[in-house]
């Protein structure tokens, strides 16, 4: 869904890997040398909701240029490091920054950050990322928690050999985990936040969608759309991990609304809503 304003091209002496490779456990080794623990909750955050990383007591700031494998987040709004201390108690690993397909990484690439935590032994993953509305209900600032998505990317991240520590065949059936949402939408009821449901849609973009193609996602039954988060969580379940996962509604989508879409309205949207959104997962965390 989002789109940045200019995506840079990596140069070519940028350790970028290869196709069929990321060197997972060579990065795993340089975060748990970094960290001395493993992490309970993985969160990874989306456009303009950095915000997060501010409430972490005793924070440990680890650059992805300093871990072998990673390139730097090339998207407005994205970070390009991981923030990990303690947030409500529990021990996080914060993901500031994000790699995507239409930026032209391979899978092992947008698939590398979420490998690595599970290598560390993090088992509950939780994926927030911006979206655009295609339910008419769902205006600007909407908090959604993904109950499913459908994957119209055109590829995934467990195309090639098996990687490490995953399966061949992960059931997607309940990849959002049934738990998690339970307990997202209690929290949200306890704290007052106005918690919608629905089904993401994950696009290759960068170009936003057509209205002819909000109108066909809509009809198979997508109710956000966006260009991320899909990959991470198919690689999260095939590592077994737990997920949880909230979209924030940041503009409504081509053909519900007449104006024109931007990046910049998906960070001010996010700016607006962020405190709402991190309330929601730190409230999550607590009691998870």
């Amino acid at each position: 869904m989002t789109r940045p304003p200019s995506v840079p091209v990596p140069d070519s002496k940028s350790s970028v890997p290869s196709v069929t490779s990321f060197p997972v456990e060579e990065a795993a080794q340089a975060l748990r040398e970094r960290l001395g623990s493993v992490p309970e909750v993985l969160v990874v955050l989306g456009s303009g909701l950095g915000g997060l990383t501010e409430a972490v007591e005793g924070p440990q700031v680890i650059p992805f240029s300093e871990l072998p494998g990673f390139p730097a987040a090339g998207v407005a709004g994205h970070g390009s490091r991981f923030v990990a201390g303690t947030l409500e108690g529990r021990s996080v690993l914060l993901q500031a920054g994000r790699f995507h397909f239409y930026e032209g990484h391979p899978a092992a690439v947008v698939a590398g950050p979420v490998r690595v935590a599970a290598h560390l032994g993090v088992e509950r993953a939780i994926f927030t990322n911006a979206a655009g509305g295609i339910d008419p209900r769902f205006g600007p600032g909407t908090l959604m928690l993904i109950e499913d998505h459908i994957n119209f990317m055109g590829r995934s991240p467990l195309v090639g050999p098996v990687a490490e520590g995953e399966v061949r065949f992960p059931d997607m059936s309940t990849a959002y985990d049934a738990e998690y949402r339970d307990l997202a939408r209690r929290v949200a009821l306890e704290q007052g936040i106005s918690l919608e449901r629905g089904v993401y849609a994950g696009v290759l973009g960068p170009n936003y969608e057509t209205p002819a193609e909000i109108r066909m996602l809509g009809r198979l039954g997508a109710t956000a759309v966006g260009m991320s988060t899909v990959p991470e969580v198919i690689v999260a379940r095939a590592r077994g991990m737990r997920v949880m996962a909230v979209s924030l509604i940041t503009n409504a989508a081509a053909g519900i609304s007449l104006e024109e879409l931007s990046h910049e309205e998906v960070l001010e949207a996010g700016q607006e809503a962020a405190p709402r959104l991190e309330a929601l997962i730190r409230g999550v965390i607590r009691e998870m």
